[in-house]
């Protein structure tokens, strides 16, 4: 892990959380402060078909967070996720003492850890926690995505109708507001990240009270290179208010999270009544949900992390046959050089 640069304090230290929706840029955004000097974890998930350039994700933090919303009866795609649900204290305070764990053996003592899981923000209580006993400040980045984009990429990889998609935006997006609060933390929009990404880092920057860690011109141009129209898969398009059950409430909320990406204040009310609309609708419609629904739900989940896990066993396989075909060279050179020398030295002797 990094060490602190020279003159730094340990005041200096800061937790970066990418906060927000699946599939809004949480990556772009991660990348970015990666590149800028925040510590990415041990075990970063690899890309796939749905996101080549990576996901830059703890995998098995993901993982973590998976099971911990199982405990709570939920999972990463329920619209109700959000507020979060404790446990009792003794179960609780063992899943506090999992993530610690974890927390250490993932970032150690990195100075910037950079931590992206959206699960994160509908359990970002547990992981402030975390952070608290290990006293380190966090500094939140939220990127705001349209909604109906992030819907048309859900129904392409999980078949999600937008309805339930555009309300999962919701509930992930007023969770990732709402826990954050409290820190210094900045809104980005995610098409504003693509067209003009030093523009986006000013207002991080500003709205920290802080410069990024290492953000050299080595780092701008990795960025450059990264951060292309080619991220852009879905469009936000069509009329979001117009979507059954949830449209007009995710309008008034986009708009909020618009505006907040813009720099412009606005009254967080908006977002609660949006908060008490959803409490409504799980009071009305959450027994509806069926045990079979939440049976497919969980193995759904565990197919997603096996299929994880193969991915970076693949990946991690590639790098060592990488590295002995490398080592199988160089021990190929050094025995043509060794049979050199040795026919060098064969003349030689003959030669007196």
């Amino acid at each position: 892990m990094a060490t602190p640069k020279a003159g730094k304090t340990r005041t200096d230290r800061a937790a970066y959380l990418v906060l927000g929706m699946h599939r809004s840029g949480t990556s772009a955004a991660t990348q970015l402060l990666a590149l800028a000097g925040a510590e990415l974890p041990q075990n970063v998930m690899p890309g796939d078909e749905h996101n080549a350039k990576g996901y830059f994700e703890p995998w098995k933090i993901a993982i973590f967070n998976d099971e911990r919303l199982r405990a709570g009866g939920g999972a990463w795609d329920d619209v109700f996720a959000f507020p979060y649900r404790s446990l009792p204290k003794a179960q609780e305070a063992a899943w506090a003492a999992k993530a610690l764990e974890l927390y250490d053996a993932e970032f150690g003592e990195a100075w910037f850890p950079l931590l992206k899981d959206p699960r994160v923000s509908v359990l970002a209580p547990l992981w402030l926690a975390t952070l608290k006993a290990r006293k380190m400040p966090a500094r939140a980045v939220i990127p705001v995505r349209h909604p109906l984009a992030v819907a048309g990429s859900l129904t392409r990889r999980d078949r999600f109708p937008v309805e339930k998609s555009v309300l999962l935006w919701v509930t992930y997006m007023l969770a990732a507001e709402l826990y954050s609060r409290d820190l210094p933390r900045a809104f980005v929009g995610y098409d504003s990240l693509l067209a003009d990404w030093r523009a986006e880092v000013a207002r991080i920057e500003a709205a920290h009270g802080a410069p990024l860690p290492r953000l050299s011109d080595k780092a701008a141009i990795q960025i450059d290179g990264f951060l292309t129209a080619d991220l852009r898969h879905n469009a936000g398009q069509g009329d979001l208010a117009a979507v059954p059950l949830v449209g007009p409430m995710a309008a008034r909320v986009h708009d909020w999270f618009e505006a907040a990406a813009r720099g412009e204040a606005r009254d967080p009310a908006v977002l609660d009544e949006a908060a008490g609309e959803i409490a409504t609708m799980k009071a009305a419609m959450g027994v509806f949900v069926s045990p079979v629904t939440q049976a497919l739900d969980l193995a759904r989940a565990d197919l997603a992390q096996e299929r994880a896990r193969r991915r970076t066993d693949r990946r991690d396989l590639a790098e060592l046959d990488a590295e002995v075909a490398r080592l199988r060279r160089e021990l190929s050179d050094l025995r043509r050089e060794h049979a050199d020398v040795e026919a060098m030295v064969d003349t030689m002797i003959a030669g007196r």
